[in-house]
């Protein structure tokens, strides 16, 4: 049997807007990082140590996790090089239970 993904069907899904979501979100946790590793070199105002737990947190880990590694920011942090990976942790098990629910339940 063959499922053809309309473009109408694909925008009711539920699963495209979680991934959506997960894709901005995590381009934002990266882009933050770069704003931050820039403001740093400038000795300009920085970004909280908060607002990155907290995308981090609302599923954007893989994102700051990219930009610490990239830009090689905020890695002498423990706090940073220790909760950014625990957080990320805690994202995959939530969407491996989002798809749990989803398709197996």
């Amino acid at each position: 049997m063959k499922i053809l993904m309309t473009t109408e069907n694909l925008f009711m899904a539920k699963e495209f807007y979680f991934l959506l979501y997960l894709l901005m979100i995590n381009l934002y946790g990266f882009f933050i990082t770069l704003i931050d590793k820039y403001k740093a070199k400038k000795e300009k105002w920085r970004i909280r140590e908060r607002t990155f737990f907290i995308i981090a947190i609302l599923g954007g880990a893989a994102g700051v996790m990219m930009g610490m590694t990239m830009f090689r920011h905020k890695t002498q942090h423990k706090t940073f090089y220790v909760g950014i990976p625990i957080i990320y942790i805690f994202n995959m098990i939530c969407t491996l239970l989002f798809i749990y629910f989803i398709y197996i339940k």
